[in-house]
């Protein structure tokens, strides 16, 4: 796709000519290069993360425009590295000349995770009241979090800013939605090579540590799905020591990566604990009700491939419904809503609700720390 219009971001705008004789050379090599065996091969390499834009946006990627998105996407794998303890693969950046010309796109691992438009030379504004939104612009969503924004020009950005509206520019509105988009993909990213990555690194400082967990009793891949499972609910990855010693501790019990899962983040309940609740303030939890608990517990089925939930269509239908009506009343509240279970059914909790409610916390009594004053402001019932 738009493979030679990479020279767009490399060269300055002197020296067409020359630049055109180059391409009429490269794309007669690139003809001579198909008709290698080889090439058909590398047609089939997907890159991990790509982000695609429409050729409105090229002023974003060029640097002789004062574009700034490879510096960002940059800053970007910091962040990530340092917030999930992942170190997620480099960013393919091309234009697309089949995408609209501001129009976005983010793929990983080949499939589109987000799209969007920018629109240039436009600020995005937040008003701090949706309902009375005053200022003149192009109605549109923030893309990272759904929330209705507009376009605003130049002019009446000092305007924005004085009545406290929140104004991005469009690179950073790109960038907060990579960002939240590879969080919410993290677990895609970690396979069994990067999962050995992170082992060989582990194990230069921690030797006799790495070599009780793998390669026995736990393989790659078993440490690949704890890794990946911890990820997906944003419990981040970096304690790799803690991970590790909690997986010496009971892979000799189980392989079963659900159950060393659970292990593992009662082990990390100090991260957990500070990654929900503010140094001392209470946190607000949504219980389950006993009956809740009893229904999951007996609802468990047991099987030589580990455990799965299996419920009667009324009775998931019922707590997903009661879940729902909580979350709303936290929403409109504007609380947050963390739901805490006791430690046997947590997984199976989160397994429930996970298709409805994606991104909702939940937690066990055993993943806070003893210090923490927890306050129930509602309850989960049949």
């Amino acid at each position: 796709m738009g493979h030679h219009h990479h020279h767009a971001y490399t060269l300055s705008k002197s020296g067409k000519e020359k630049e055109e004789v180059d391409e009429i050379l490269e794309e007669e090599a690139e003809v001579d290069e198909l008709k290698s065996p080889e090439s058909v091969v590398q047609l089939l390499h997907i890159d991990p993360i790509e982000f695609e834009f429409g050729y409105g946006l090229i002023p974003l990627a060029d640097a002789n425009q004062g574009g700034d998105l490879l510096d960002r996407i940059v800053m970007i794998r910091r962040q990530l590295a340092l917030e999930l303890g992942l170190v997620i693969p480099v960013v393919r950046i091309r234009d697309n000349i089949a995408l609209q010309p501001n129009e976005y796109r983010l793929k990983i691992k080949g499939n589109e995770v987000a799209k969007g438009e920018l629109l240039l030379d436009h600020y995005l504004a937040m008003s701090p009241t949706p309902e009375d939104d005053l200022i003149e612009g192009i109605e549109t969503v923030e893309p990272s979090f759904g929330l209705p924004a507009k376009w605003i020009s130049e002019a009446v950005k000092d305007e924005a800013d004085m009545l406290g509206y929140t104004v991005v520019d469009p690179a950073s509105v790109v960038s907060t939605h990579i960002t939240e988009k590879i969080k919410q993909h993290a677990h895609e990213l970690i396979g069994r090579q990067e999962t050995k990555q992170l082992i060989d690194h582990l194990k230069e400082s921690y030797p006799v540590l790495v070599e009780e967990v793998t390669p026995n009793p736990l393989s790659v891949g078993d440490i690949q799905k704890v890794l990946a499972k911890l990820l997906k609910e944003k419990v981040s990855i970096r304690n790799l020591v803690t991970i590790f010693e909690t997986l010496a501790d009971y892979g000799k019990l189980t392989t079963d990566s659900d159950l060393l899962t659970e292990y593992t983040r009662q082990a990390l309940a100090k991260q957990i604990t500070a990654q929900f609740a503010k140094e001392n303030e209470v946190l607000k939890v949504v219980t389950c009700s006993g009956r809740v608990e009893k229904a999951i517990a007996d609802g468990v089925q047991q099987t030589e491939h580990g455990n799965y939930l299996s419920l009667e269509p009324d009775i998931s239908e019922s707590i997903v419904r009661s879940v729902a009506k909580e979350a709303e009343q936290l929403s409109l509240r504007q609380e947050t809503a963390i739901l805490l279970c006791s430690p046997p059914v947590r997984m199976y909790v989160k397994q429930l609700l996970e298709r409805y409610f994606p991104d909702l916390p939940v937690l066990s009594y055993n993943e806070l720390e003893a210090n923490v004053e927890v306050q129930s402001i509602g309850v989960v019932d049949i």
